[in-house]
């Protein structure tokens, strides 16, 4: 049975399926009182409230935080989840596909934080986590702007970290893999692929897209939060990955940079 001194009430962006899903489900049934968000509900999940929410729109997340605050009394845990894909050669992204990229990667997470975190202060104590990724360490090939924005939320979630540390709440990253999720068929594209890139493009999409790559359940990233929630002064920077993709984050940290940059493009083919 779960510690009812325990019970959380949790706030978890984009938990309408993937990772977010995962989590959602995990924590209900460990106990939390959870509140996953979408764009559009149209269905009320078991054991977990579904709420309407488009982060890249203030007055919509502000509504859905009222919501909660509403239903539940307090927001104790938020987990930044939300987020979207991105592909192609960074010379064919447009300016405006980048910018709606970084307005929900990293400006929509940063507009849940403005609607939670004056309840969290005020009680003095709280929970941020923000789902970054491993591509935050390191500038994939054709995800260049993912990378970009994965990395500018860990940079926002340090100094949050430190700004915060006077109010009790707390603010840490988790890094994922890649998992089993429909991000991969939901990713933004250029309109189009330049002549010059082609090849290259279609060798690492091949690679990025094969079933292995997204063989790993989601839950195992839920697991990680569970165990967030559970420390009393959780802090820093968390990983949740296996084999050739947690090495790589080793492996960056060590190896020259055209070494580690050629040993990208081999795994890529």
């Amino acid at each position: 049975m779960t510690d009812q001194a325990f019970v959380k009430v949790v706030l978890v962006t984009g938990g309408s399926s993937g990772i977010g899903e995962a989590i959602c489900k995990r924590l209900a049934a460990e106990g939390h009182r959870v509140y996953g968000t979408g764009r559009k509900v149209d269905r009320q999940p078991h054991g977990y409230r579904l709420v309407a929410m488009d982060i890249t729109d203030t007055a919509s997340v502000q509504r859905g935080v009222e919501h909660v605050v509403g239903e539940a009394g307090r927001i104790d845990v938020v987990v930044n989840n939300a987020g979207v894909g991105i592909q192609g050669p960074a010379e064919d992204i447009a300016p405006e596909l980048a910018l709606e990229v970084l307005n929900t990667n990293l400006i929509g997470a940063h507009r849940v934080c403005q609607a939670v975190l004056p309840g969290m202060r005020d009680r003095r104590r709280g929970l941020v986590i923000h789902i970054t990724s491993l591509a935050a360490n390191y500038g994939l090939p054709f995800r260049g702007f993912y990378s970009a924005s994965k990395a500018a939320l860990e940079r926002y979630a340090e100094a949050q970290r430190m700004e915060l540390a006077p109010f009790g709440v707390h603010v840490v990253t988790l890094q994922p893999g890649e998992y089993r999720t429909g991000i991969a068929a939901a990713r933004a594209r250029p309109a189009s692929i330049g002549p010059h890139y082609a090849d290259a493009y279609d060798r690492v999409m091949r690679v990025l897209d094969g079933s292995l790559h997204y063989s790993r359940d989601p839950d195992e990233v839920a697991v990680k939060v569970s165990r967030l929630i559970h420390r009393s002064s959780p802090y820093g920077v968390h990983f949740a990955a296996h084999g050739v993709q947690r090495l790589s984050v080793v492996l960056k940290k060590v190896l020259p940079s055209r070494l580690f940059e050629r040993l990208m493009m081999r795994h890529y083919r």
